[in-house]
């Protein structure tokens, strides 16, 4: 049996993939430990191996680790990153770069393409699929917006400061993202009014009043350490405009959400506009939804007037694990790619 594992290391989240005979059959997402240290990736790695076991396989590896801020600089990231993995796996190690997989010693020497690939390796995927389409995976932390055609992304950005220069990298998620990135005022009372430049709320608040964001999208803290419920969601959202709760009906909250929730969505749009504008993809070219908040590719389809395919409908995959194959796409990417 030919397997492989595919592994996307996140600051915030791990994700591990698992294909037998060319297909997904499982995926598995958990939080790196919240320590303000490398030894984070460590515990994540160790905990995930407990997954794997002592399978004989190959090992697909791609990151964004390296972006955290216990790394002095992103060099340092990919090199620890690399180095875990290669004593963690050994030589069953390849890492994905925007040129295709290297080993470790390639990793650290070219590790410019290694750093925060796993976009890249979404959207090569999908252009083995679709003649051209715009991937839109939508996260926790953050939007890529990766334009394809004639079987190979054709993004001009090759990391993430160029991607968030060519509206390719929206740092802006369904979940983590603080409610002041989004506006800087707001409707209440018939009267706009300014929102407090302060970490009170996060999208997962708006998220969770409109209804839209899965149960299971957010396993990290609040705001204020308090519950996830409506009601904590609708108080901390409150504190964005200086006020409580209790001040109006619980509608007004909802209202506030939904407003919220169409300025990150215009914001989407209009990068996505640009991106489909400069390559010119034609009206057939669907957008491709990736990520626990790929309900906004739903939208952006609809807005934009365009055809919708889900990630996981583009790789064979056990039923079970179509969600998870939605989410990571990069995990399932790398090890579909190997």
């Amino acid at each position: 049996m030919d397997m492989c594992f595919g592994w996307d290391l996140g600051g915030v989240n791990l994700k591990l993939a698992r294909v037998e005979d060319g297909r997904i059959v499982s995926v598995q997402q958990s939080p790196c430990p919240a320590l303000a240290e490398p030894r984070r990736f460590d515990l994540a790695v160790e905990d995930a191996m407990r997954i794997v076991g002592d399978a004989e396989a190959t090992h697909a590896i791609t990151m964004t680790g390296e972006l955290s801020d216990v790394f002095a600089s992103r060099y340092e990231g990919v090199a620890y990153l690399v180095a875990l993995m290669r004593k963690t796996v050994g030589a069953a190690a390849r890492f994905y770069g925007l040129d295709g997989f290297v080993d470790a010693h390639q990793a650290i020497a070219e590790w410019e393409t290694v750093a925060s690939a796993n976009w890249h390796a979404s959207a090569a995927l999908a252009a083995t699929v679709e003649d051209c389409g715009l991937l839109v995976d939508v996260g926790t932390t953050t939007t890529d917006l990766i334009p394809f055609k004639d079987g190979r992304p054709c993004a001009i950005g090759r990391n993430d400061g160029d991607r968030l220069t060519e509206g390719e990298l929206l740092y802006r998620g369904v979940v983590r993202t603080p409610v002041m990135a989004i506006a800087g005022q707001a409707p209440f009372k018939g009267r706009m009014q300014g929102l407090a430049a302060e970490r009170f709320a996060t999208m997962a608040d708006v998220y969770r009043l409109t209804g839209e964001l899965p149960g299971d999208a957010d396993p990290f803290p609040s705001a204020d350490g308090r519950g996830k419920g409506l009601e904590d969601s609708a108080a901390r959202l409150a504190r964005m405009l200086g006020r409580d709760a209790k001040d109006v009906d619980f509608v007004a909250w909802k209202a506030l959400a939904h407003f919220l929730a169409r300025r990150l969505l215009d914001q989407i749009e209009a990068d996505a506009r640009a991106v489909i504008e400069r390559e010119d993809l034609p009206p057939t070219a669907p957008i491709v939804g990736a990520g626990c908040g790929r309900f906004l590719a739903v939208a952006l389809a609809d807005r934009l007037e365009r055809s919708y395919r889900d990630f996981a409908d583009l790789t064979p995959c056990a039923d079970d694990a179509h969600e998870m194959v939605a989410r990571c796409a990069p995990a399932a990417a790398v090890a579909r790619l190997a």
